[in-house]
């Protein structure tokens, strides 16, 4: 049998060593080369389309992060056959926190970064109203004590109340609680709401309590004046305007809750039965489906690619292209607004719909029905792709 020496052996795995170290040396200079060349791809924008999501129902559930959630994200975010960024925003009809609590919390969930400016709130577009009312008193309605109206000073509200002020001021306009605690009131001294005329209703986010909501809403819009203790006409004294018109939105229950819909469904009862129908109630619509809310998330999906000093022929050119495709689980909401819109509707089955396998929903119908966010975002890129070739 051949023996081969001590050292020509020695040499033989000297010299394999080294084109082993080589190798390495180069598959890992190749797979940096490969990471370095995805980076720089995936920094880039795909600005032929641009994805809305809701949150509740299809990235989340409640508090319970759904694991497709992560992955649709990454894939948007350059994990995808395109090499590419594509924008998105998450356009929610919920609130009750800022833009920028709310991108940290999905944020953290999902363990995908989130900016504030890539969120729309159902009430991110009535900042629009502070112009209008600035230093005028106005009653900010829903959400957890003092916050609505922190989030309303925010948007450049100077002058805002809560029912629980109200309340605090006289007790007896809504017996049926607890005085409120400092804490819970908008501002550190009670003001006097028999001097004090308010000028217009606005209703942010879900009412914590429908009784005294509904009590202290209509107390102003049927007060002569707007004075919230002053005699009752059978006649709107202010504006109305409302946040959210989901009747019901999803969470970890088995079956859909009541949303801030529920509210405005009382409130106009009780104004019909309150003026024995001698007017209907006026109000203002923000939130899904109403058109403001996607000419929002329009406006923001242009900040996240265009440069600041962009003209308006760039932002044309741009729409001209741009297919803006929205994900969605509430058909009266998500996908009839997308289709009011102009966008491409995605309709998930992980929240407020439910239907079957091969269903769609038959008031509202979706472009594309998908089991849930991951599978609608490889259809949205696998679009593209076939786009892309027929061009």
């Amino acid at each position: 049998m051949f023996r081969m020496s001590n050292t020509r052996a020695a040499g033989v795995v000297a010299r394999q060593s080294t084109v082993f170290c080589r190798s390495a040396q180069a598959r890992l200079l190749q797979t940096q080369q490969q990471q370095h060349k995805q980076n720089i791809v995936a920094s880039e924008w795909y600005t032929d389309a641009a994805v809305a999501f809701d949150i509740d129902g299809v990235l989340v559930r409640g508090k319970r992060a759904l694991a497709e959630g992560k992955r649709a994200l990454e894939m948007l975010n350059g994990a995808n056959p395109l090499s590419k960024r594509i924008p998105f925003v998450l356009l929610t009809n919920g609130g009750g926190v800022s833009e920028a609590e709310k991108a940290a919390a999905i944020s953290e969930s999902l363990g995908v970064e989130i900016g504030a400016n890539q969120v729309v709130l159902a009430h991110s577009p009535m900042r629009s109203l502070a112009a209008k009312y600035a230093d005028k008193h106005v009653l900010i309605v829903g959400g957890k004590g003092r916050r609505c109206a922190d989030i309303a000073r925010m948007y450049g509200f100077n002058n805002v109340s809560t029912p629980n002020d109200v309340v605090a001021w006289n007790p007896s306009a809504w017996p049926f609680m607890d005085p409120p605690q400092q804490a819970d009131l908008s501002a550190d001294k009670v003001r006097d709401f028999s001097r004090d005329r308010f000028h217009a209703v606005m209703v942010f986010h879900d009412s914590f309590d429908f009784g005294r909501d509904l009590q202290v809403a209509t107390d102003v819009l049927r007060a002569c004046n707007a004075i919230v203790d002053g005699e009752f006409a059978d006649k709107q004294s202010v504006p109305l305007y409302m946040s959210n018109s989901d009747l019901v939105f999803s969470n970890e229950y088995p079956r859909a809750r009541y949303g801030q819909g529920a509210y405005h469904v009382c409130l106009r009862a009780m104004w019909h039965a309150l003026t024995n129908g001698a007017a209907p109630l006026e109000y203002t619509l923000f939130g899904k489906p109403e058109k403001v809310q996607y000419d929002y998330a329009e406006r923001l999906l242009d900040d996240l690619v265009l440069p600041a000093d962009a003209s308006s022929g760039a932002a044309s050119q741009l729409h001209a292209r741009r297919r803006v495709y929205a994900v969605g689980d509430n058909p009266a909401a998500d996908i009839a607004g997308a289709n009011r819109a102009g966008w491409t509707s995605v309709l998930v089955r992980t929240g407020v719909f439910t239907g079957a396998p091969g269903t769609n929903d038959t008031i509202n119908p979706a472009h594309k029905v998908a089991d849930h966010v991951k599978a609608a975002v490889e259809w949205i890129i696998q679009s593209e792709q076939q786009r892309a070739e027929s061009e």
